[in-house]
């Protein structure tokens, strides 16, 4: 399988090179050439680290499918506890599809605990032997996760940028006190667009790649403009469907909807690529909070970033620029040209629109809504008191879109993004109790009030040294490349 960048398909790499480079050099992102065609039914019958290898393969076409079972095997076993695409009922036939029971409860675990051992296996391929700057702009819990799958990885260092007061204090903390010799933590004055977009700036800058160069090293990402980020994220899809056949809750055949709550769109593209494998997913809904720029796109065909930023308590689906919609707009467009300039009109303008044939094509398979942080809040306490199922704000903002895109007779597979006790303060409130302002007591009262249990590793967090306090402006972020030496 070959890819090419969305903003120039002559620059055509393997899935190697996609995976170590990140970037396209020029700016765009690594597509697949083609939407491999997969037997729906056989993959059904695996089981989940299995599954991964199976999925994964089709696009990995230069790993060896010996490596890719064995490092799918290694990834998705005790570290979920089990419970790797674990399908939760909630309602009816509304589901939860908890993606949260890896190492650092929260869905991006899927990707960033198999992607180093991609990264690391890519390099070999490609007879590289320099050392990895991974760069990382976080929205909260990306950074955890990618802190936690890189550590102590031979040949890698990785840095990684948040929005100062843009996360929760249980993401802050589980990235400040990070174990390991080659991780890095920088706070970010601004919001998490200001960071994502000094990373962008390091990666385009070719006088840094030059300069780096030089002493032997060579940048890459981490976050979902990275093929390797989005490609294990196809899998739970597949997973969720077996699930439901598997209960007799449907049919071989029958269409299920599935709704994203969505900051970069990486994860509802994820379902964009199932789809077009062959799975049988109908509706692909988006779901925003109060930062819905992705709903007016989806309605209107305008996307506007420059508007007004708010903070919310869904902290990492707080994005303005959605990076992964470019690679929807090429799918749809299959011009480079047309994606390019759209991208241009964002960088130079702050918005851009689609051609209407665009659009419509995009809403075949997109629904979308918002959610208020008053209606986030009504349901995480409806969710919990009507049906016992407690969910996180991230969560909750998909269960609020779900109830008002959801299609008679069809399943409706809501994708959990993270452990409520990731957000206690906000999950208590939203449960009718005052929360206390530290988080850890929030945590505890939130066990209390509900009789589930914290997990392990976030609890833990409390009695952790934190290590990493700096806090930058977005203008520093090269410095910050360049001060590491081979």
């Amino acid at each position: 399988m070959q890819f090419f960048s969305t903003r120039d398909n002559n620059r055509k790499v393997t899935s190697s090179e996609a995976i170590a480079q990140g970037l396209s050099n020029e700016g765009g992102l690594f597509v697949p050439a083609s939407f491999p065609q997969v037997d729906v039914k056989a993959l059904c019958g695996l089981e989940y680290p299995a599954l991964a290898a199976a999925v994964i393969r089709e696009y990995l076409t230069d790993y060896s499918p010996e490596f890719l079972a064995e490092a799918t095997r290694a990834t998705y076993g005790e570290a979920f506890g089990g419970k790797a695409g674990w399908l939760a009922p909630v309602e009816g036939d509304t589901y939860a599809l908890e993606l949260w029971h890896g190492p650092t409860c929260a869905f991006k675990d899927y990707a960033l605990q198999l992607m180093p051992k991609l990264l690391v296996e890519a390099k070999k391929n490609l007879d590289r032997t320099e050392k990895t700057l991974i760069l990382v702009a976080t929205s909260g819990d990306t950074g955890k996760a990618a802190l936690d799958g890189y550590h102590d990885i031979p040949g890698v260092e990785i840095a990684v940028f948040y929005p100062t007061g843009g996360t929760s204090e249980i993401q802050r903390l589980q990235m400040a006190t990070q174990e390991g010799a080659n991780v890095a933590v920088y706070a970010v004055r601004g919001n998490f667009d200001d960071a994502q977009t000094g990373v962008k700036k390091v990666f385009g800058d070719t006088a840094i790649a030059a300069e780096l160069a030089q002493r032997n090293i060579r940048l890459s990402s981490a976050n979902s403009i990275n093929w390797g980020r989005l490609v294990p994220q196809i899998v739970y899809y597949f997973a969720a469907y077996a699930q439901l056949l598997k209960a007799e809750k449907i049919a071989f055949g029958d269409e299920v909807d599935f709704c994203v709550p969505t900051g970069n769109f990486g994860d509802i593209l994820a379902g964009y690529y199932a789809k077009q494998m062959g799975l049988p997913v109908g509706k692909l809904v988006c779901a925003s909070n109060e930062n819905n720029v992705l709903t007016d796109f989806l309605t209107t065909g305008t996307y506007t970033a420059k508007r007004e930023f708010f903070k919310t308590t869904s902290p990492s689906m707080d994005i303005l620029v959605s990076s992964n919609l470019e690679r929807l707009l090429y799918h749809v467009t299959e011009s480079d040209a047309e994606v390019a300039a759209l991208m241009k009109s964002l960088a130079q303008t702050g918005s851009y629109s689609v051609r209407p044939e665009t659009l419509a094509a995009i809403q075949e398979t997109f629904a979308c809504g918002w959610s208020s942080e008053a209606e986030v809040a009504q349901e995480i306490r409806t969710r919990y008191e009507k049906d016992g199922y407690l969910c996180d704000t991230h969560t909750a903002v998909a269960f609020h879109v779900a109830e008002q895109k959801k299609r008679a007779g069809v399943p409706m597979v809501v994708l959990s993004t993270a452990s409520p006790f990731k957000f206690p303060r906000s999950v208590l409130e939203a449960l009718g109790h005052t929360a206390p302002a530290n988080d850890f007591e929030a945590m505890q009262q939130l066990e209390a009030a509900t009789g589930h249990t914290a997990p392990a590793s976030l609890a833990a967090l409390r009695q952790k040294a934190e290590r990493f306090d700096t806090v930058i402006d977005p203008s520093q972020i090269p410095q910050v490349a360049l001060s590491y030496q081979e």
